[in-house]
């Protein structure tokens, strides 16, 4: 009988919650990487949306600017003001960038750290039940 045969055949209230604790965790598993490909195409769709909204904008302004004989040009100081900002918006994004990511990262090993703690945690229990059962269980000589 195989191992799929035994749990499935196996009335042990243990065995039929592991196997549904398995069927659990495997469903997750295989939805993981459909949510990660499904919130990644929005992010890029959603980017795509604002860059188009934002070129559009631009060119209708420009050329509503040309047909109304409205002068575009601005001071050399203008320009300097607006690139500095851009620029100093850009690395803000970059930094929230890499602050996120650390988070994300810090996040991670924490829960690896919880996870090994809670492998540590079961372990030390297990020793305890045994060393409990060992001291009140009677031995036949």
């Amino acid at each position: 009988m195989s191992k799929n045969e035994q749990t499935t055949s196996s009335k042990d209230l243990f065995s039929v919650y592991h196997q549904n604790l398995d069927k659990f965790f495997n469903g997750i598993r295989t939805s993981v990487p459909q949510y990660h490909q499904a919130i990644t195409n929005v992010q890029q769709e959603y980017l795509q949306a604002f860059e188009n909204v934002a070129d559009s904008t631009l060119t209708l302004q420009k050329e509503f600017a040309k047909k109304a004989g409205i002068a575009s040009n601005i001071p050399e100081a203008s320009i300097k003001v607006m690139q500095d900002t851009a620029e100093e918006i850009t690395k803000a994004a970059s930094i929230q960038n890499q602050i996120t990511l650390a988070t994300i990262d810090a996040t991670q090993q924490n829960i690896k750290t919880f996870n090994d703690n809670a492998k540590s945690f079961a372990e030390l229990n297990r020793n305890i039940l045994e060393s409990w059962i060992s001291a009140f269980t009677t031995k036949n000589n």
